[in-house]
Parts: structure tokens; C-alpha cells; sequence
């Protein structure tokens, strides 16, 4: 066909832009007629490089485009991520085992055919509803990895992700796509966005290396938005009014030993104005502190990280802490003519659950789904896109509202007004009532391919205090619960001795 899609340009580099361009050449591309990927980035914008969690798709998207685990937990500094643990959430008591709970990746045993929540009311031992559902938080208790030194790669024992170095992660994407994949590399500044008679992007004019011109183009610009935002002057749609967070301060730490044990979970610790992210690698900590300065000024954050620091073996002697400022938003539409936005660029809200890069994910593997492409069958692509990341980020502000929403600090204004109702989505208060009554449901959500499951909902609903109105189960109902819940403490029991530690693992990926 003519019209076929044979050129795409990636504008922008970092973990967005070398993960679109390496999965599109890596199902599309070839020597035969392939599609011909080309990524342009300016050394004049460096990439953020702070995104250091990621989902348990980021092992499909590895495999997806031929990058060996081995090689990029021995090149990017990974760590395995079981999931995230909040603290002080609640009631302030960061520390106290009565105000943290886990939102692990593993399923709880038998969800989505049992109901398992009664059976977690009338538990006599008032345990935490993630403990007694599934092993993880027993595998991150005891230091645990999640599967075994001759587990294949990308297989799992545990489910799993990561967490790794993002400036060593978008090397490694580069070198693989450049030499692996062909993706074409630009290093160049450009100057214009040149446009076609009918609205297209025709090309890319560089200072170096004259126009570059293609069918799609891809702005992984990050907050810079060059095309979407920039050049077709998409509005951000604020979502400042229900997430506040808009700053964060981020530091790299090392280990007071280098034996210190290994979190195989990212650390979410509750401050009053606030929260602060704490991310394990092998040789050092990312180490954050996440805030809204309508409620917080900079030196008070400051002060919250330091204070974090020394409570958690930080040495004395730190680098400053490097100041981030976002606007917590998406996109009203995210592909426009012949161009796509997707990463930064797109939306950003806040680094809490780890969803930005997992955002990447869905739009290049989406993306990839779309081709081969026409340009007449492009805007009705365009139209489903926007529908379908529209609605993907919406659910992804209900869930991360709901960690707030929940929370029963009185500390500041900033907990006050997260608990206030007027500040949550619609759909939000809408099924809180809902879910007094019932467990959230599959029918609860409107997609097939949902960014947060029920389950995930169900973590984070229980781990924060929210507790049903007791129902009048039946013996059955209950039996079938408490099954589930021996089966999960079999695991555990067969897991935690079976299973190597986290930091034991990763030696004997970094020496075989």
C-alpha cells in the first residue's frame, strides 16, 4: 500500500525514548523492507533519570526485544522488586508494624474465584490482609529473591520486577538498539518542526544533519513536550486539584556496609507534608522525598529527607539533594495528526506505584500493536489511542488517590485536605460506598487490560484500615477463604527456606 508506515523518528532519548524505539524495531524492523526507526536526541537535554521502578510487564518487554536479564542486571545496577511497602500511611507511625502494609505483585491465593475477605474480618488474629493472602510480604520480611540462581530468565517463582539505575538503563537500551536492533542514532539539536500543508509533521530540521523526515513521529521529549505540546499545543489537563505532589528532592546514598541487606520492595514512608521513596539497588539507595509546595516549602522537605537519611544509615557526608518540579497532569490528547506523545511528554503525576514507566510500556506496546499502519487508517488509530490512554490515566489517579484519600493523619493541611471527598475523583467516591458493602470487583472496572487490577485495590483498601461492613457469609464462604489462606502460608513456608536471599541472587548474577 503507498500510505504504508515505513518511517518513524523517536525525538528524545532516556528510558521512553529508547524503549519505543527499540520495541518498534525490534517487531517491526528488519533488513527486508522493515520499518525504519530513527531516534534523534540533543545533548543540550539530558534525560531526568530518577524513574527507578517498574512493573512486572518490564520482564515481557525485555524479552520482547532480545535484551538478555543477565546482561541488564549486571549492566544498569538492578535489583528484583516484589512490590511496594507503605509506612505511616495511616496514622503517622512510620516504623510501627501497626501502620505499614505491602501492595505485592503476587495475586492473592485464589482471587477471582474466591472471596476471601469474610474470612479476613473473622480473622481471630486481626492480620494484615496481604500477609494472610499472599507470601511475598513474608518473602520481603525474610530478605528473600524471587526465584532461584538456575530459575530461566524472565521466569519467576515470585512474581517480579525491577528496580535499576535509569541513566545506566537508557545506555543500555541505546547500545542494544543501535547494534542489535538498527535503530538509526542522532545525536543533534533541532531547530524547527516543519509542517505539511495539511497539519503532518513532514520533518525534523537538525542543525547538523539537515531534515529528518518520516510518516509517525514520536515525542519522548519529556517535559519539554517539543511536539505535542509545543508544536500542536495540546493542553495539559491538571490533576493538581486531586494529587498535589508537584516537587520532589532526590539524593543517591550508599550502604553503611556493602553486605547491607537488599529490599526487594520499594519503601513508600509517609511524612507529614508528604512522602519519601526509598529504592534499593545493589551498591546504594535512590532515596526521595516527594511534596506539594502549596503545602510544604522546600527547606521543610529538606528537612524531612535528612531526617529519613540518618534514621536509615545514610552517612553523614551526602551529596545535595537534587530538586525536581513537575505539573501533575496528562495530555488532553496524546496523538495528534502523525504524531504520538508518550512518556513524559504525555502526562506525568507522581512517582507513587511506579506508573510512569509502566505508562511507556502500554503506549510503545500498544504502538506496536497498531502497525503495519496507513496514514489513512491513522486517525481512526489516533482517535481509539486517545480514548483508550485517557481512560488508562484516569484510573491511574484513582488509584493513587486512594493511598491518600484513606489516610487518618491529622498532622497537617496536607492530610486533611487528601482525606477531604471534594478533592477525590468522581469515580472515586463513587465506589468507596460500593466496596463498604462488597470487595472491589472485576466488573468495577471497564477494560479488559485495566493498568490496576481488583486485587490491587484491595491491598491498598485493606493495608489502610478501610474494613467492609460485615456480611452475614456463609460456613462455605468462610471455609473456602481460610483454604485460601493455608494455602498461602504453605507457600510462604515452602518459599522462604527454598529461596536464596536478594543480595545472594544478584552476586551470583553480578560473578557466576
Amino acid at each position: 500500500m503507498e500510505d504504508r508506515l515505513r518511517e518513524v523518528v523517536v525525538l528524545g532519548g532516556g528510558s521512553a525514548g529508547w524503549l519505543v524505539a527499540a520495541l518498534l524495531a525490534a517487531v517491526h524492523g528488519g533488513p527486508q523492507g522493515g520499518l525504519k526507526v530513527t531516534l534523534v536526541e540533543s545533548t543540550e537535554a539530558p534525560p531526568i533519570g530518577v524513574g527507578e521502578g517498574t512493573w512486572p510487564s518490564m520482564r515481557d518487554t525485555l524479552r520482547r526485544i532480545g535484551l538478555s536479564e543477565a546482561d541488564f542486571v549486571r549492566r544498569c545496577h538492578v535489583s528484583f522488586k516484589q512490590g511496594s511497602r507503605f509506612e505511616g500511611w495511616m496514622r503517622g507511625e512510620a516504623g510501627s508494624a501497626g501502620d505499614r502494609y505491602d501492595h505485592p505483585f503476587m495475586l492473592p491465593v485464589g482471587h477471582g474465584d474466591v472471596d476471601v475477605v469474610p474470612a479476613w474480618l473473622a480473622d481471630p488474629a486481626g492480620r494484615p490482609f496481604a500477609h494472610l493472602a499472599s507470601p511475598s510480604p513474608q518473602l520481603i520480611d525474610a530478605g528473600r529473591a524471587p526465584k532461584q540462581p538456575q530459575t530461566p530468565e524472565f521466569a519467576a517463582v515470585a512474581n517480579y520486577a525491577y528496580h535499576f539505575d535509569a541513566g545506566l538503563f537508557g545506555q543500555a537500551l541505546r547500545e542494544h538498539a543501535v547494534s542489535r536492533l538498527g535503530v538509526r542514532h542522532v545525536v543533534d539539536h533541532v531547530d524547527a518542526v516543519l509542517a505539511r500543508d495539511d497539519g503532518d509533521i513532514a520533518a525534523l530540521q537538525t542543525r547538523g544533519h539537515g531534515r529528518l523526515e518520516a510518516d509517525l513521529f514520536v515525542d519522548c521529549s519529556g517535559l519539554a513536550a517539543r511536539l505535542i505540546g509545543q508544536h500542536f499545543g495540546v493542553p495539559l489537563r491538571s490533576e493538581r486539584e486531586i494529587l498535589f505532589n508537584d516537587a520532589a528532592l532526590a539524593v543517591q546514598v550508599p550502604y553503611a556496609a556493602p553486605d547491607a541487606p537488599l529490599a526487594s520492595c520499594t519503601i513508600a514512608t509517609a511524612w507529614a507534608k508528604g512522602w519519601i521513596w526509598d529504592i534499593g539497588l545493589p551498591m546504594r539507595r535512590g532515596v526521595g522525598a516527594v511534596y506539594s509546595r502549596a503545602h510544604a516549602s522546600d527547606d521543610e522537605a529538606q528537612a524531612a529527607l535528612a531526617a529519613y537519611l540518618d534514621a536509615t544509615g545514610a552517612p553523614a557526608e551526602r551529596p545535595a539533594p537534587r530538586a525536581i518540579r513537575f505539573d501533575p497532569g496528562y495530555r488532553e490528547r496524546f496523538w495528534v495528526r502523525n504524531c504520538v506523545a508518550i512518556g513524559l511528554s504525555s502526562g506525568f503525576i507522581e512517582p507513587l506505584e511506579a506508573s510512569a514507566l509502566a505508562l511507556v510500556e502500554l503506549s510503545a506496546s500498544r504502538l506496536c500493536d497498531e502497525l503495519p499502519m496507513t496514514r489513512s487508517s491513522m486517525d481512526t488509530v489516533a482517535r481509539r489511542f486517545n480514548d483508550d490512554f485517557g481512560y488508562r490515566w484516569s484510573r491511574v489517579i484513582d488509584f493513587l488517590k486512594l493511598h491518600y484519600a484513606l489516610s487518618r493523619r491529622d498532622d497537617s493541611d496536607y492530610w486533611r485536605a487528601h482525606r477531604d471527598p471534594a478533592t477525590w475523583p468522581v469515580r472515586l467516591r463513587e465506589l468507596l460506598p460500593m466496596w463498604k458493602l462488597r470487595p472491589p470487583a472485576r466488573h468495577d472496572f471497564g477494560r479488559i487490560d485495566e493498568v490496576f487490577p481488583a486485587a490491587s485495590y484491595q491491598y491498598v483498601l485493606y493495608g489502610m484500615g478501610f474494613r467492609p461492613e460485615p456480611a452475614n457469609a456463609s460456613a462455605h464462604t468462610l471455609e473456602a477463604g481460610r483454604a485460601c489462606f493455608d494455602e498461602a502460608a504453605r507457600q510462604a513456608r515452602r518459599l522462604v527456606p527454598g529461596l536464596p536471599g536478594h543480595r545472594a541472587l544478584i552476586d551470583h548474577i553480578l560473578h557466576p
